[in-house]
């Protein structure tokens, strides 16, 4: 029998007898038991008065909700990385590359904020689109959040904001030691820290709403 199996048996067994919640957890935790699996095997059974333990719907796997998620996610990234560069291209205008022809600095900045407005008015609208209706499905259902699609991904995507705003500090400090902090430097940087952290914050917040819920 699995570890997790055997805690869910004995939270299911003392439930069955009244036994207090808070008891229980307190007594695996003096066993040696992990907090988070204790935690995770009492959420396991919804908090309600009934005879018996009530039983919380499973983490899942659907096919349909892979592919709506794996969209959704994929024109939020394509969507943040277009933004950025057309802030790029933008400070590329105002603070040209003073290593670079000043004509042909302001026919790259214009190629940029071309390519950049095409790939936002492509996937913008569509992760739009998507974000709203898989919203509103959530709202209706918040069994849906039990997606291990979307709890995958919504890890992912903190992983990723968490490394890029430790790189972004990172560069900070090595241009700063090395006085190079220039203004084209951190306008970029702000750029990314503000958008990664935006994204980092909305996922993490997500991600609390679920431990909550669990």
């Amino acid at each position: 029998m699995a570890v997790n199996d055997e805690i869910t048996g004995f939270m299911k067994a003392g439930l069955e007898r009244g036994l207090p919640r808070g008891q229980l957890e307190e007594v695996l935790l003096e066993a040696g038991w992990p907090q988070d699996q204790v935690r995770r095997a009492l959420g396991g059974f919804a908090d309600v008065a009934f005879p018996i333990p009530v039983p919380r719907p499973a983490p899942y796997l659907s096919a349909r909700e892979a592919f709506l998620y794996l969209v959704l996610f994929g024109t939020l990234y394509a969507s943040a990385i277009s933004l950025g560069s057309l802030v790029f291209a933008f400070i590329h205008q105002a603070f040209p590359d003073p290593a670079l022809d000043p004509v042909a600095a302001m026919e790259m900045a214009r190629e940029e904020i071309r390519w950049s407005v095409s790939f936002l008015v492509a996937t913008f609208p569509v992760f739009a689109f998507v974000f709203w209706t898989n919203d509103r499905a959530v709202r209706k259902d918040p069994g849906r959040r039990l997606s291990r699609v979307r709890q995958s991904l919504t890890y992912l995507s903190l992983f990723v904001g968490a490394a890029t705003l430790i790189g972004v500090v990172t560069s900070i400090v090595y241009n700063l030691l090395g006085g190079e902090l220039t203004v084209r430097f951190t306008l970029k940087v702000l750029t990314v820290a503000t958008i990664t952290g935006t994204l980092f914050g909305y996922f993490l917040r997500d991600v609390r709403k679920e431990e909550v819920a669990e």
